[in-house]
């Protein structure tokens, strides 16, 4: 699925109009939520687990702020880094394959190039939607991503959850 977003009104390529003016509407078939409608944040229809990948002891980093900004939103999360053992009370997990269960979304805070290793091994275990927060993407990646099959979210995933980032 394609979102395009004209301003006041959210379009998916394949129905037709999802949200007019921010409102949240459905058609007939019972269309599910949309994935966002600026300025609105995301319900993630209904998400509740999240794998963020590269995340970070380091409480000013976008990586930590991510898995609290989860975390207070009531998603159970699954922070994944080589380098750690735990943060914000949660057991670190070494690689997105680790992680014990299919993630409803994953969240990305690695540069392009270290994505690019990792994105076959986020195909094999699966997610609904992939976020690539800012600094994640690339040309090559989202062509990669597309290529595995993977539904590619570009946005940062905290202001996806409904908090800024300077409030963490």
């Amino acid at each position: 699925m394609r979102l395009i977003d004209s301003g006041e009104l959210l379009w998916n390529q394949d129905v037709g109009p999802l949200s007019i003016g921010g409102r949240e509407e459905r058609n007939q078939r019972s269309l599910p939520q949309p994935l966002y409608a600026s300025p609105q944040p995301c319900d993630y229809q209904g998400m509740k687990t999240v794998a963020v990948i590269g995340a970070s002891a380091d409480r000013t980093k976008f990586g930590n702020k991510a898995v609290r900004a989860y975390q207070q939103q009531g998603y159970q999360v699954f922070p994944v880094n080589p380098k750690a053992t735990e943060l914000e009370g949660l057991p670190v997990f070494p690689n997105i394959s680790a992680v014990p269960i299919r993630p409803n979304l994953v969240s990305i805070y690695l540069p392009p190039a270290l994505l690019l290793k990792v994105l076959p091994e986020i195909a094999i275990k699966g997610c609904d939607e992939l976020w690539l927060n800012p600094g994640a993407e690339s040309p090559e990646v989202l062509a990669e991503a597309e290529r595995l099959g993977l539904n590619v979210v570009q946005a940062c995933s905290i202001v996806g959850v409904g908090l800024s980032p300077s409030q963490l």
